[in-house]
């Protein structure tokens, strides 16, 4: 097991906390949590990259008694089903999305700017926004509001599941293999953090130059 972390902010959205309490039942716990990110509006504050990144690093301890390949797939397997009713949830509420009364678990705001994340990027944009938080809840409902094909949504998403949620838990695999990141897991959960919230930061200087310009 890994020693004690400084939590990142509340216990129950810290990812150690949350794998730790669920015991033979983590991966189940985690399996819930990418869905609840990725299909659900509600899902925006949970910690997925960070999550993601644990999964990998318990696998590897043995916390997690799965091999690499099975949790990789299950993880994919629920960012995908989640994409898939995020674009259903969207297609069915239609513009009314937009209009939609802010409370604490929703902000209009949020999926105003994912809708100017998709205008941007177009297609691209179902990729993209897997490894940018907030914006990869609602992008996939985004886009059901914007009735994109459904054969080209399914295949973008699809993609994207795959490189984020293989693709960090893979990473935090074999990087938590390695002393320092196990025994520094704090300051590594902070790195990643960081890394998913950068592209945010980027794009909020760049629209900021571009009003006041």
């Amino acid at each position: 097991m890994v020693s004690t972390t400084l939590a990142l902010g509340p216990s129950f959205l810290d990812p150690e906390h949350i794998l730790e309490s669920l015991g033979p039942w983590a991966l189940w716990g985690a399996v819930a949590i990418i869905f609840a990110e990725c299909g659900l509006l509600i899902g925006f504050f949970l910690p997925g990259d960070s999550l993601l990144f644990i999964t990998g690093m318990f696998t590897a301890q043995g916390f997690i008694d799965m091999p690499l390949a099975v949790v990789c797939l299950v993880l994919t397997v629920a960012a995908i089903v989640g994409n898939l009713v995020g674009y259903a949830i969207g297609y069915r509420a239609g513009p009314a999305i937009f209009n939609r009364e802010d409370s604490r678990l929703f902000k209009a705001s949020h999926v105003a700017k994912t809708h100017e994340f998709f205008e941007k990027h177009g297609v691209k944009a179902i990729i993209l926004a897997r490894f940018v938080p907030i914006v990869r809840t609602f992008i996939t409902v985004v886009a059901g509001v914007g009735r994109m094909p459904f054969s080209s949504y399914a295949v973008f998403s699809t993609v994207g599941a795959i490189l984020w949620a293989t693709g960090v838990t893979v990473l935090g695999y074999y990087l938590g293999q390695i002393p320092f990141v196990r025994d520094n897991i704090e300051v590594i959960l902070i790195l990643v953090v960081l890394a998913s919230v950068t592209p945010i930061a980027i794009e909020a200087i760049r629209h900021r130059r571009r009003v006041g310009a």
